[in-house]
């Protein structure tokens, strides 16, 4: 946090709690008990994106940035919903100490061991809410503060303001994550549950492209309606012409706690490859045959199954690239009746019906058309041009392409209806929620979905948050099965009923601005508290990897949000990331591509600082979470702080994620910290 410094020897900085002493372990606890991945905070599952902070350390930011220095750490948790709802002996920071150090000895399950359920599931009372208005009235010279997140991502910190009934602004560059704050800042507090509306809308838009999806995906009997195929690459031996699978293991399924599945290569006379698949291998029939050992190794070389002659990695990536291969699914999951899942050998009818949709495409102007935009060369699109996906229209298979085709068209023959038959703010929520339900699809059925091996399913496209070529991927039929329209739309619905549940009655709306950080539309000294979490250098290229999704959400939504969707792509050049490749061309042996990047990193930073310390009136207070695991980030980021004039008065660092996943294994970045400033 910061303040700005003192420009009267007789005024004084209000002294404020975040600058004191916090209950930082057990917040921090609470922080890694929300990251279950069993049941996370439902904002997760609107949308995907890629950094939301947790909960109880966002409650923190925003608690502590408004209250008095007065308030002690048991206010602080019990107004957090930190504890057990009954009267303790200990402080409830030793208690909650006292719990996780305790974790291995319980009987029960963590709830019920800490005596209180995780605090995302719980807002403060109405009499909670009162009792902090009255300090925070006295404490701001008897208005509410308002709370700024300048770049809210995906709003974690302003909803929480929002919880605690606080006027609340909220800005994010990147159209996404904007859509994103519409639903939980505005929709969510001004209309309330819409989910029968949207669900109606989201059934009939899934009879009508139901149908025309399903012909690509045909039943080999009654009652086993395919929901994915398993697919692969073929290319060809230099040597003897046999087909070569880029498959690194022949297993579909290994979970011990079920079936097991193995697809097992079958070489054909005509140099052709099929595919047998076994539920339940016995050793007699893996006899002579390594489920483990596919054709492709860990470098990317592909070893032919029948000369043994090997394509190494550089060839085959050309091959690739110059669409000198063919689609091919080597294993089909299909549903069964009752709801179970089945396995079984691919038929020619589910090749022919790829093919049909190939010809489809050629043959349908509309669907030829659909995405050619190009994907520029960027820091995570350059393995995307090196295996020929230079369009975002090439990051689908013809049978993927056509499925998400016709819930699009499906969408834009009931648009009109919708506006029709509801008022403007109800629209344009049902909609984007409609809308939410086909990124879903999109981030489960594409050539960089991969498939688990171990539990027999798909998995997400941005997993790794990157662009990173699969090499095996998944084909889904998206009007059946578990990754399907309406099981999406029923997860987003569920997960919005549940936000506006935790908001307040009569709850304000926040104020959803989409721009530049650095260009805020406030007035010189507007606003009383800002709290920010800011992009932390390289760590993520946000707007790159969005684009996947920009690119569908601009055919959905770009008539209902014109001025979010004016651009191809998104704004990269104002995004306050630090990305090499963007100086590629004006890099030189004194000035490298990456110091270019991390100095221009530092400047917009700068930029937003000075900005934000522009609309802070004097005495208002600004909280920073930064996590990187590089100290002289920190460094650099508080000079920044300081030379857009803010003096930092406190900073607490604080466990904020688990260290176990993706992207922060063996690095210090699951520890954030908290930096505040003040402005008089």
């Amino acid at each position: 946090m910061s303040e700005q410094p003192i420009q009267d020897e007789e005024e004084s900085l209000k002294p404020l709690a975040i600058e004191g002493k916090l209950p930082l372990k057990a917040v921090g606890i609470e922080n890694l008990r929300e990251a279950n991945p069993q049941y996370l905070p439902p904002h997760r599952y609107l949308h995907p994106w890629f950094a939301r902070r947790p909960t109880p350390v966002s409650r923190l930011a925003v608690l502590a940035s408004t209250l008095p220095k007065n308030t002690t750490s048991d206010q602080l948790l019990q107004w957090m919903q930190i504890g057990p709802d009954r009267e303790i002996d200990d402080p409830l920071s030793d208690y909650v100490e006292r719990k996780k150090a305790t974790e291995s000895e319980r009987s029960g399950n963590l709830e019920n061991h800490y005596g209180y359920p995780r605090p995302f599931t719980q807002s403060p009372t109405d009499p909670e809410r009162s009792e902090i208005h009255k300090i925070l009235r006295e404490h701001w010279d008897g208005d509410l503060p308002s709370v700024l997140d300048p770049t809210a991502g995906g709003g974690v910190i302003p909803y929480e303001s929002l919880r605690y009934g606080l006027p609340t602004h909220a800005n994010e560059l990147n159209p996404i994550p904007s859509l994103i704050l519409k639903v939980l800042l505005e929709y969510a507090p001004g209309i309330g549950d819409i989910q029968q509306t949207v669900r109606n809308w989201g059934e009939k838009i899934d009879r009508r492209a139901k149908p025309e999806v399903q012909k690509y995906f045909p039943s080999q009997r009654e009652g086993q309606t395919p929901d994915n195929y398993v697919c692969t690459y073929h290319i060809q031996c230099n040597s003897c012409g046999t087909d070569i699978p880029l498959v690194p293991k022949w297993w579909i399924r290994t979970r011990s706690d079920g079936i097991r599945v193995v697809a097992r290569p079958e070489k054909q006379d005509n140099g052709s490859i099929d595919y047998s698949v076994i539920v339940d291998p016995t050793e007699e029939e893996l006899t002579g045959f390594t489920p483990g050992d596919g054709p492709v190794s860990r470098g990317g070389d592909a070893e032919c199954l029948s000369c043994g002659v090997v394509t190494e990695d550089d060839e085959v990536r050309s091959r690739i690239k110059n669409g000198d291969f063919e689609y091919r699914p080597y294993c089909v999951r299909y549903l069964k009746s009752g709801g179970d899942h089945g396995f079984r050998s691919p038929t020619d009818a589910d090749i022919e019906t790829l093919e049909k949709a190939r010809e489809r495409i050629e043959s349908n102007f509309e669907l030829s058309s659909l995405l050619n935009t190009p994907i520029p060369e960027g820091n995570k699109s350059t393995e995307l041009l090196n295996y020929g996906i230079s369009e975002w229209r090439h990051m689908f298979s013809p049978r993927q392409l056509v499925s998400h085709y016709e819930y699009l068209s499906a969408f834009q023959y009931y648009e009109e209806e919708v506006y029709n038959q509801h008022d403007q703010e109800t629209a344009e929520a049902t909609l984007t929620l409609l809308s939410f339900a086909a990124s879903q699809t999109i981030n489960y059925n594409c050539r960089l979905s991969s498939w688990h091996h171990g539990k027999g399913y798909p998995n997400p496209l941005l997993k790794g948050k990157n662009y990173a070529f699969k090499r095996v991927f998944v084909e889904n039929n998206i009007s059946v099965g578990g990754v399907d329209f309406l099981s999406h739309l029923d997860k987003i619905l569920d997960s919005y009923n549940e936000i506006v549940s935790y908001l307040p009655e009569n709850s304000d709306m926040a104020n959803v601005m989409t721009t530049d950080a650095a260009e805020l539309p406030f007035d010189d000294d507007e606003l009383q508290v800002i709290v920010s979490d800011p992009p932390y250098y390289s760590s993520i290229m946000y707007a790159e990897l969005s684009d996947v999704f920009y690119v569908w959400l601009r055919e959905y939504l770009g008539d209902t949000f014109p001025d979010l969707f004016t651009s191809e792509l998104t704004d990269k050049s104002e995004e306050a990331v630090a990305n090499p490749d963007r100086f590629e061309s004006v890099a030189s042996d004194s000035n490298s591509k990456t110091a270019l990047a991390n100095e221009f990193y530092e400047s917009k930073m700068s930029q937003i600082f000075s900005e934000m310390y522009r609309v802070l009136e004097r005495g208002g207070v600004m909280t920073v979470m930064f996590t990187h695991k590089e100290t002289d980030a920190w460094d650099t980021l508080t000079m920044s702080l300081i030379n857009s004039g803010f003096t930092i008065t406190s900073t607490h660092p604080i466990t904020s994620e688990m260290p176990q996943r993706a992207g922060m294994q063996q690095s210090a970045s699951a520890d954030s910290t908290l930096g505040t400033s003040q402005s008089v």
